[in-house]
């Protein structure tokens, strides 16, 4: 693979990996304290819903707009989003923001889980049901977000794909192994490296795509071409690593 195509599939298995890890936290703590095929029910509509969301958000951005506009509209989106990581991330890391804890958020679920009433329809138990298809379909929904703007802005959705096929599988299988929580995941970090990452290649195809905006309505250059990603990159780790530094003094100041 050349090293843009590596770096493509590297981003969204990480973003993906890390919905996954959220949505089977969710699915577990049904199946645990509810019921196992109530939650299986829930993840396999999910999944259905999130197929056909994908085959048609993906249609209508490739077939209505032009290279340019397209790079414009799925950058502008994915920098927004990243940008909300990144945030997010950077107030954790400074100490401002709470860290986000599988096991605390398995074990909310859990106690909503047991304090629902009991609803069974067709033979399913409609609050396991019901939690379980949320969860997994709103994780989901970024997961397909993060894969629909990488693969059309790339060029290269098949490596998009693979990349989130890949972070799917490998939490199935650590969860069906470990049969809890994936607490052991350093998702905050992951969370941290994702934000960064969209929010540099959202950037860096936004630029481009202001090009619709000049007579010719084709794509800008970057100086340098791809490895303008990994400046950009590097920038917005010093900006948030400045924030880190900074936010904490800047509370105690209008504390004071």
């Amino acid at each position: 693979m050349q090293g843009t195509t590596w770096g493509l599939v590297g981003s969204t298995f990480i973003a993906s990996f890390v919905e996954f890890v959220e949505a089977l936290t969710i699915v577990l703590a049904m199946g645990f304290t509810r019921s196992w095929r109530s939650a299986i029910a829930g993840t396999i509509a999910a999944l259905v819903a999130l197929t056909a969301f994908t085959f048609a958000a993906g249609y209508a951005l490739s077939t209505w707009l032009p290279e340019a506009a397209l790079q414009l509209v799925v950058g502008t989106l994915l920098l927004i989003f990243g940008l909300q990581w990144l945030r997010k991330a950077t107030l954790r890391s400074s100490g401002l923001k709470a860290l986000h804890d599988e096991t605390e958020e398995f074990a909310n679920q859990a106690a909503a889980a047991r304090a629902a009433g009991s609803d069974r329809r067709f033979g399913i138990d409609t609050f396991a049901f019901v939690v379980s298809f949320k969860g997994v379909f709103l994780e989901g929904v970024e997961v397909v977000f993060v894969v629909i703007t990488f693969g059309l802005s790339a060029g290269n959705m098949g490596g998009a794909v693979w990349g989130a096929v890949a972070a799917g599988a490998l939490v199935l299988v650590l969860g069906a192994v470990l049969h809890r929580p994936l607490s052991m995941i350093p998702e905050n970090t992951l969370k941290y490296g994702v934000g960064l990452l969209l929010a540099a290649f959202g950037t860096y195809w936004a630029v481009e795509g202001l090009g619709v905006l000049s007579s010719e309505h084709h794509s800008l250059e970057w100086p340098g071409g791809d490895l303008a990603i990994l400046v950009l990159l590097a920038g917005w780790l010093l900006l948030s690593r400045l924030l880190v530094a900074t936010l904490p003094l800047l509370r105690k100041e209008m504390a004071r």
